[in-house]
């Protein structure tokens, strides 16, 4: 794979894995718009692995926190319990992903159902942000939330939803503010991405020489550098921003998709 697809590649699930626009989607239109051949699973692994490099360094303070409260009282302090939450959380898409892989992958996989979806929960995400009452914290956080959260986040194996967009909507909808939602959202991609990663991983065992490990290096590496600005300035604009610019681009990019392909 030439260096120029690999640092765009790199750059572009960065970007988007953390910002409700779509990760799955832009990785799956690469090809598509630029003409080149699909990247494959491979490469697609490679950059998770680099956003979710990007996202446990950004909040390693915080996951110390939760892991070393953990292990002084498993189920009677606030950092504990967040450590519950992501894993309550994770455990029905990592259900629906196991049942759905395969009809995901060779159904859902089009253009068409990108510009669908990413119109759709767009206007989803909009209506959450504007509607939602904004006024409770992480220290707020019920386990209704967390397996409402947990439900809606299913829906991001259709490709063009987002995971961090639908997470952030069904939070924002239960009354989370736009922080705690964002970062809530953020944490949950850790064991989402390590269980995706391995799953994959583990099909495409096989002969260390059919790697192309410098390829999946700077694709790693381009991946995490993007992802961990991405996660610091949406969190740092957030409140001043709050969702439309993500909702208009979510909007001309599904606008755009149904232009070339429908």
């Amino acid at each position: 794979m030439e260096l120029i697809h690999l640092i765009i590649l790199g750059l572009v699930q960065g970007l988007t894995e953390f910002l409700p626009i779509s990760s799955s989607a832009h990785l799956i239109l690469l090809p598509e718009l630029f003409g080149w051949a699909d990247q494959g699973i491979r490469y697609d692994i490679a950059a998770h692995v680099g956003s979710l490099s990007a996202v446990v360094h950004y909040f390693r303070a915080h996951l110390r926190q939760i892991l070393s409260g953990w292990s002084a009282s498993p189920l009677h302090n606030e950092n504990s319990r967040m450590l519950w939450f992501l894993a309550a959380a994770t455990i029905p898409v990592g259900l629906a992903g196991l049942i759905s892989h395969d009809f995901i992958a060779t159904q859902l996989r089009s253009p068409l159902v990108i510009a669908c979806a990413t119109i759709l929960f767009g206007v989803v995400l909009w209506w959450a942000d504007v509607k939602g009452k904004r006024a409770r914290d992480q220290a707020q956080l019920h386990w209704r939330d967390v397996l409402i959260i947990g439900l809606a986040q299913c829906l991001a194996l259709i490709p063009g939803t987002s995971r961090s967009g639908i997470t952030m909507t069904a939070a924002l909808l239960l009354g989370l503010n736009r922080e705690t939602a964002a970062r809530f959202s953020f944490l949950l991609a850790i064991p989402v991405i390590s269980l995706a990663g391995l799953y994959e991983g583990y099909q495409l065992l096989g002969p260390a020489a059919e790697f192309d490990w410098l390829g999946l290096a700077i694709v790693t590496l381009v991946s995490a550098a993007s992802a961990w600005l991405a996660i610091h300035y949406f969190l740092k604009f957030l409140e001043r921003t709050g969702m439309l610019p993500y909702v208009i681009y979510r909007l001309v990019l599904g606008a755009v998709l149904l232009f070339l392909f429908l």
